[in-house]
C-alpha cells in the first residue's frame, strides 16, 4: 500500500536526518577512539608527575611544587586484606570485568540522567588508572569514552594483578602522598606489609575523597568510612564477626605528621592558592598537585616580603610559654579589587599544607567587630560621630555589660565611644537600632552569623563561632572602597601546562553601604589610631583601624587568672587592608597571653604596612562630594583623656 505523498516525505526526512545524526555520532566516536589509541599506555609504568607552577601578580614564578614521589612496591607485599578492602569499596567486580563494567555504566547513566549532569562516573579501577594518562579530570562524556577505550587497552596489555599494582602505587591518598607505601608511612609510620586490619580499612577509605576523609582534619568522617569498609568486608565473608567488632572498637592511631620543608617561596600563600583552586574553582586535588598547572595569582612580592620580614622579628610578638609558641596570622588585601596581596598563617615551623591561621582560623573578634556590627549600621540609621550616648551601668533585659577598664564615663559621643572602645555605649547603640540591623550589616560584608548570635553580646564580638582574618579584612575593605566590597581572591587564572585556559578567578562586587557612611566610618577609625586604643598602629600617612581583644573564658579553670585569649588589629590605608590575629592555639590555663589588640597586633600591622608602602606615595582617603564634616569633639571634654594606659582593647 502506497503512503500518501506528505507522510512519505516526512518519513524520508526523518530517515535522512537520523542517518546524518548517526553518521556524525560515528565520526565523533571514531575521532575519540583514534585519540584514545594515540596515548602511550606504557608510561603508566613510570609515572612522571608534572610540577605546579605559581606566579605572582607580575607573572614571575614564586613557587614550583614538584615534591611528589612514587615509591612502588610489588603486589606480593601488599596485605590481602587491603586488596579485599580497596576492591570492595572501589570496584567489586574488578576480577570479573574486562576494564569496563557495563552494569556500573548503566547504573551511573541512569543516575546522571536523573540528576541532569554527571554526578557518578561508574569507573572501574582500570578506568581510574587510565585517568593518569589524561591532562584533566573533567567529567564529560567524551572524556569518559576515551577513558573506557584506554581501560580496555590496559586490560589487553596487563594482567589483573599488574593493573592493581600500578593503580595502588600511583593513586592519591591525601596529605601530599601518592601510592600505598607512602600512605602507610604517612599515616602509620610503617611499611604497607605491616598494617593491621583497621589500618588497611582506613587506607582503603581515602582514595574516594582524600581531603574529606583525612583522619588528621576530619577524624569522625574518616572513622565512619573506615567502619563502613570493615562492614563490607564482614558482609562479604572476608573477616569474621570477632575481627570486625574488634576493629570497629579500635580508635584511629596516627603517627605525628612530619614537618615538611617548604618548596619554593611563600608557603602559606601557595597553600591558600591550592585550597582556592580546589574549594572555590572546583579543581581536583590531584589535578592541582601533579597536573602540571600554571596558577597566576594576585600576590605582590613587596607586600609578601613585608609580611615575611615582620614575622621573622620575634620582638614584635608576645612572649610565649615554654610549652607552646604563641601563634599568629595576617592577611593583606587590595580593597579596590579584593586581590590578596600577601598572607601568612603560622609562626615557627611550616607544615605541608598545614593549618592556615590567616584563612582558616575562626576566633571571636572582640571589639574589632564594633565598626561592622554597631557603628556602621548606626551611621546608616541616623547616628553621627557627635551623637551622644550614656556610658553608665545598664541592665539590658538581663544583660549587664562592663567596660574594659571597669569604670563608667558618663555622657560620651559616638566618636569617643569608638576610639576608646567603650563597651556599654556600643551595646546601647545596637540595642537602639535593633540587633537585626547589626546582623544584616555583618551578613552583607560576608561575616557568618550563627542563629545563637542574635543577642546584644554581638556588639562586643561575642559570637558562637567567630571570624577569620580573611573575613575581617574583606569586611573592612568596604570603608576605604566607598562602601563596595570585592570578594577576596588569590587566583587570576589557571592554565594547563600547554597554556590552555582552564579556569579564571571568581570576583564579585557588592554595594554594602553609601560612600558617605563608609567615609564617616573611616573618619572615626582614623581617630582610633590618632588618639584612641590603636596608637601603636600609627603610620606616616593616613591610616584607620580598630583594636580587638577577647578575655579568658569565664569558667572555673581560669578563675583568678588575667590575660587575653585573642588579640586583633584590623586597619587600612587607601591602598591596602590588613588584618592581624595573635593568640595561642590551645585553650589552657598554663597558656595565657599577656597582650591586647592595641599592643602586639597593632605593632605587627604597623611593621607590615610600613614595609609594604615604603615606596608608595602618600595618599588621603577620598571624601565623597556630598559628605559634610561633623565638628571634632572637644578634647578637653573627652572622657578618655588621660587614660592612655588603659586604652588597650
Amino acid at each position: 500500500m502506497k503512503l500518501p505523498q506528505g507522510k512519505e516525505q516526512i518519513i524520508k526526512s526523518v530517515l535522512i536526518t537520523g542517518g546524518v545524526l548517526a553518521g556524525i555520532v560515528l565520526i565523533v566516536l571514531l575521532v575519540f577512539t583514534v585519540s584514545a589509541f594515540s596515548l602511550d599506555i606504557s608510561v603508566l609504568e613510570n609515572p612522571l608527575p608534572k610540577p605546579l607552577i605559581v606566579y605572582d601578580k607580575n607573572d614571575v614564578v614564586i613557587s614550583e611544587r614538584s615534591t611528589v614521589k612514587f615509591t612502588a612496591v610489588p603486589i606480593e607485599t601488599i596485605p590481602e586484606v587491603f586488596i579485599d578492602a580497596i576492591t570492595s569499596v572501589e570496584d567489586k567486580r574488578f576480577y570479573d570485568h574486562s576494564g569496563v563494567d557495563i552494569r556500573g555504566i548503566i547504573r551511573s547513566l541512569w543516575r546522571n540522567t536523573k540528576a541532569g549532569g554527571i554526578v557518578e562516573g561508574g569507573s572501574t579501577i582500570t578506568q581510574q588508572l587510565s585517568k593518569n594518562l589524561f591532562l584533566t579530570t573533567e567529567q564529560t562524556y567524551s572524556r569518559k569514552f576515551k577513558e573506557a577505550i584506554t581501560a580496555l587497552r590496559i586490560e589487553g596489555k596487563y594482567s589483573k594483578d599488574e593493573i592493581l599494582e600500578l593503580y595502588l602505587n600511583q593513586i592519591y591518598f591525601g596529605e601530599g602522598v601518592w601510592g600505598i607505601q607512602n600512605a602507610a608511612q604517612m599515616y602509620f609510620g610503617k611499611d604497607i606489609e605491616a598494617v593491621t586490619l583497621e589500618e588497611a580499612a582506613l587506607l582503603a577509605a581515602l582514595p574516594k575523597a582524600p581531603t574529606i576523609y583525612s583522619p588528621y582534619t576530619n577524624y569522625d568522617k574518616a572513622k565512619e568510612r573506615r567502619d563502613l569498609i570493615l562492614g563490607l568486608l564482614f558482609e562479604e565473608g572476608t573477616i569474621d564477626q570477632d575481627k570486625h567488632d574488634r576493629a570497629i572498637a579500635t580508635d584511629i592511631v596516627l603517627r605525628t605528621k612530619d614537618l615538611v620543608e617548604a618548596s619554593g617561596s611563600y608557603p602559606s600563600y601557595v597553600d591558600h592558592v591550592i585550597d582556592e583552586a580546589i574549594n572555590t574553582l572546583g579543581l581536583s586535588e590531584e589535578q592541582v598537585l601533579i597536573g602540571g598547572l600554571n596558577i597566576y595569582t594576585t600576590l605582590d612580592p613587596v607586600v609578601q616580603n613585608a609580611i615575611e620580614a615582620t614575622y621573622a622579628n620575634d620582638a614584635l610578638f608576645p612572649e610565649s610559654s615554654a610549652d607552646e609558641l604563641i601563634q599568629s596570622g595576617a592577611i593583606v588585601l587590595d580593597p579596590s579589587t579584593g586581590a590578596i596581596r600577601g598572607l601568612i598563617g603560622y609562626r615557627g615551623q611550616y607544615y605541608y599544607r598545614g593549618y592556615n591561621r590567616a584563612t582558616e582560623l575562626i576566633r571571636q573578634p572582640g571589639s574589632s567587630i564594633k565598626p561592622l556590627a554597631v557603628y556602621g549600621p548606626a551611621l546608616e540609621n541616623g547616628y553621627n560621630k557627635n551623637s551622644e550616648i550614656m556610658d553608665e551601668e545598664t541592665d539590658f533585659n538581663g544583660y549587664v555589660p562592663n567596660n574594659y577598664d571597669r569604670t563608667f564615663h558618663g555622657k560620651v559621643t559616638l566618636y569617643q565611644a569608638l576610639i576608646n572602645s567603650y563597651n556599654i555605649p556600643a551595646v546601647a547603640v545596637l540595642n537602639d537600632i535593633g540587633i537585626d540591623k547589626g546582623i544584616a550589616f555583618l551578613e552583607s560584608v560576608g561575616i557568618p552569623v550563627h542563629e545563637d548570635d542574635h543577642n546584644l553580646s554581638l556588639a562586643l564580638g561575642g559570637m558562637t563561632n567567630g571570624v577569620s582574618p580573611l573575613e575581617m579584612a574583606q569586611a573592612y575593605s568596604i570603608f576605604p572602597n566607598g562602601g563596595v566590597m570585592n570578594t577576596a581572591h588569590s587566583i587570576r587564572k589557571i592554565t594547563t601546562n600547554d597554556g590552555n585556559l582552564l579556569a579564571e578567578g571568581i570576583t564579585e562586587s557588592v554595594i554594602v553601604t553609601t560612600p558617605e557612611v563608609a567615609y564617616a566610618m573611616t573618619d572615626m577609625l582614623m581617630g582610633v589610631i590618632n588618639e584612641g586604643t590603636g596608637k601603636g598602629a600609627a603610620l606616616d600617612r593616613p591610616v584607620a583601624g580598630k583594636t580587638g581583644t577577647t578575655e579568658l573564658p569565664a569558667i572555673d579553670t581560669f578563675e583568678g587568672l588575667s590575660g587575653s585569649r585573642d588579640a586583633w588589629f584590623v586597619g587600612y590605608t587607601p591602598e591596602l587592608v590588613t588584618a592581624v590575629w595573635v593568640g595561642y592555639d590551645s585553650l589552657d590555663p598554663s597558656l595565657i597571653m599577656q597582650s591586647s589588640g592595641g599592643s602586639h597586633p597593632a605593632s605587627i600591622f604597623q611593621s607590615i604596612m610600613t614595609l609594604s608602602l615604603e615606596n608608595i606615595p602618600v595618599s588621603s582617603f577620598e571624601k565623597p562630594k556630598g559628605y559634610k564634616d561633623d565638628p571634632k569633639p572637644d578634647k578637653k571634654d573627652s572622657p578618655g583623656k588621660g587614660k592612655d594606659k588603659k586604652k588597650n582593647n
